[in-house]
């Protein structure tokens, strides 16, 4: 958590920043379901795929049941300051992102954010991009993740050059 918490937490904030309290409710779901799976995970791909793909989830479950309360906090307190110490010190990264990247981003669905972000934001290997994708009990393949991140890439590239933002 302490490690990859503020890349998740960036990666929701991200894709879900027009709605910042639905990012906080995505990240606190992450939260419980890291800590109520770490034992489960069986080391199929990369940890960081497997903790994206917890935060992936988190963001579909949130997006598609609205915001919601939830009935309680973790367990420990411990686990809400590292939550709070994660919030606190994305809250930079945030602000780093410009408003033309977040302009251009808005025109994506929730699963080409999660495929923008993971790939540069968050650097991750094609076959660990592709685990975090797949879903529903659809395996993604990584060489189709791929050419989805090139068309991906030209249409921003379009896009860009129409709104003004490169030549």
């Amino acid at each position: 958590m302490h490690d990859l918490g503020p890349s998740v937490y960036g990666l929701l904030m991200t894709i879900l920043r027009k709605r910042e309290e639905a990012a906080e409710e995505a990240f606190s779901l992450f939260a419980e379901n890291l800590w109520r799976y770490a034992a489960t995970y069986r080391g199929e791909g990369s940890l960081e795929a497997w903790v994206y793909t917890l935060a992936r989830n988190a963001a579909v479950t949130v997006t598609r049941d609205g915001w919601r309360k939830r009935g309680r906090r973790l367990a420990t307190r411990e686990a809400e300051e590292l939550a709070e110490d994660v919030r606190t010190r994305s809250a930079l990264r945030r602000e780093r992102q410009g408003s033309a990247l977040d302009e251009l981003r808005d025109t994506l669905d929730l699963d080409e954010q999660v495929l923008l972000a993971l790939r540069l934001d968050e650097k991750l290997p094609w076959d660990d991009v592709a685990r975090v994708m797949s879903g529903d009990g659809v395996r993604v393949d990584s060489q189709a993740v791929r050419k989805r991140f090139e068309r991906l890439k030209a249409r921003l590239g379009n896009e860009a050059r129409r709104l003004g933002y490169l030549e």
